[in-house]
């Protein structure tokens, strides 16, 4: 099973290495990326609001805020990612659900 991330100070750096075969597409026999469960750690925290979260996304995972929307979209429906960290995972799979209702 993958380390605990759960220390605000302890979330994983990504690293270059991370983005080229890491996420969705690299099998399921593999654990998540670095780089995945830290946009997980990132999601898991509360924030007091969109300015310290886009913040924290740039300095601690070193990409803008799109592409880690688009990284976390992807994660949403990886089976790798649930069983990570299924209460996150569930939670924004239901925020998702909700938001495409209304479109």
């Amino acid at each position: 099973m993958s380390e605990s991330t759960d220390q605000p100070g302890d979330e994983p750096r990504g690293a270059p290495g991370d983005a080229p075969g890491a996420g969705p597409g690299s099998g399921p026999a593999r654990g998540l990326s670095a780089r995945d469960e830290a946009v997980l750690a990132v999601e898991r925290r509360g924030w007091p609001g969109p300015g310290a979260k886009e913040r924290a996304i740039r300095e601690r995972l070193g990409m803008s805020p799109t592409r880690y929307y688009q990284v976390l979209n992807a994660l949403l429906d990886d089976p790798r990612a649930l069983a990570h960290d299924p209460v996150t995972v569930n939670r924004l799979r239901r925020v998702r659900d909700a938001q495409r209702r209304r479109r």
